[in-house]
């Protein structure tokens, strides 16, 4: 039978221990699963692989602003299914999940037994969604706007933006990626275009906007 190949991310490892033995008790020995704790590893992960079965995605992460994480995925690598879990179990985080490509959602207080049946129906092809996740709740256009933008990104750029909305200079990234600086210029210049920003502000701001978790 084929091997299914899983990437658990997530920054808390007591709970990626939890996911790995929940999908190991319900996949048996046909799984394989590989745990990352930070975008950045996802992103060396998917790098160094892109035919991945499933990712499930931790909603915070380091590296992410809100769903950043699951719209760079989706943008990158939409052949991926994602499958969000969060210990946010609001209707509006669900709901926006689903907006942006997940193709489902694991509650972190789901039993072993929700979260086999979870992966296993992503796994097939089909989707997971709580209830919740079809309440009415919108979007907002400017949200709408931010995730496309983001979508169009390369990982390297996405990594370059998260630098600049921290506060960091164009020389301080190209040295914490062994870049010149006149490579990072030209990251931020093809990233303001693609965000349609002028500023540094301006672009944290359109961060901020997958951050927040309520749709207004």
């Amino acid at each position: 039978m084929a091997t299914y190949e899983i990437l658990i991310a997530d920054d808390h490892p007591l709970f990626r221990s939890a996911l790995h033995q929940a999908v190991t008790l319900g996949l048996g020995p046909d799984v394989r699963l590989v745990e990352v704790a930070s975008i950045a590893e996802l992103e060396t992960r998917l790098t160094e692989k892109a035919d991945w079965d499933l990712v499930l995605l931790d909603l915070n992460m380091p590296g992410a602003y809100g769903f950043s994480g699951l719209v760079l995925l989706r943008g990158q690598y939409p052949q991926i299914p994602v499958v969000m879990v969060s210990a946010q179990e609001e209707a509006s985080v669900m709901v926006r999940s689903r907006e942006f490509g997940a193709s489902g959602f694991i509650p972190k207080s789901s039993s072993l037994e929700v979260i086999q049946q979870a992966v296993r129906n992503v796994l097939d092809g089909d989707v997971w969604w709580p209830p919740q996740a079809f309440e009415e709740v919108s979007v907002s256009e400017e949200a709408k706007a931010a995730s496309e933008g983001l979508a169009s990104l390369t990982p390297q750029q996405f990594r370059v933006l998260t630098m600049v909305c921290e506060g960091l200079l164009n020389k301080q990234i190209a040295y914490e990626l062994s870049v010149s600086e006149a490579t990072i210029k030209a990251h931020v210049t093809a990233i303001f275009r693609k965000l349609g920003v002028r500023t540094r502000t301006q672009a944290a701001l359109l961060l901020q906007q997958l951050e927040s978790i309520s749709g207004h």
